[in-house]
């Protein structure tokens, strides 16, 4: 089994969010947070947060990018349930099967996004069109030799296409496409 957690490869969050996830907390999509704000109205940090941001999931700050890592069964259900607990707490989901119902689809739909080999970077970049929320999905390569240290030692990998369409989560008009 193979999760998403939030990666720092330079401290550019920190800048770019209001609040930077911690480098090494699970991550999820997070565009639910968008569900009730009109995203064509933000702005500035907020507005980044949106265009190109993973939900930490334990400091429920950003990160622009999430690593794809091996994880347990444990791990997964412990991810499903502070997920849970964070959307009855920080997102007011109206009680615990509620949210873990919810935390389970969003932990699936970044288990999908998890096809690539561990240690794979993902970005997403998320856009608004005819009042639905679009995200797209890269897996950034290291070039060769290059270890994870530097920001400016990967290149986007264009030709891995994972399927997209049944990923979708329809409340959000969620498509995603990896490249």
């Amino acid at each position: 089994m193979k999760l998403l957690r939030t990666i720092a490869l330079d401290p550019s969050d920190t800048f770019v969010f209001d609040v930077a996830a911690e480098p090494g907390e699970w991550a999820v999509s997070g565009a639910f947070r968008f569900w009730e704000c009109d995203a064509a109205k933000l702005e500035g940090k907020a507005r980044a947060a949106f265009r190109g941001g993973f939900l930490g999931v334990q400091s429920w700050g950003w990160s622009t990018l999430a690593q794809i890592v091996p994880a347990t069964e444990d791990d997964c259900r412990g991810l499903v349930d502070l997920l849970a607990r964070q959307l009855v707490d920080r997102f007011g989901a109206p009680d615990m099967a509620a949210a873990k119902a919810a935390a389970e689809e969003e932990v699936a739909f970044s288990q999908s996004l998890c096809s690539h080999p561990i240690s794979s970077l993902i970005a997403v970049h998320r856009t608004l069109n005819d009042g639905e929320v679009r995200e797209s999905f890269r897996r950034l390569q290291l070039r060769e030799g290059q270890g994870h240290g530097k920001a400016f030692s990967f290149m986007e990998m264009e030709d891995d296409v994972l399927p997209d369409g049944d990923l979708k989560l329809a409340d959000l008009g969620r498509e995603p496409t990896i490249r």
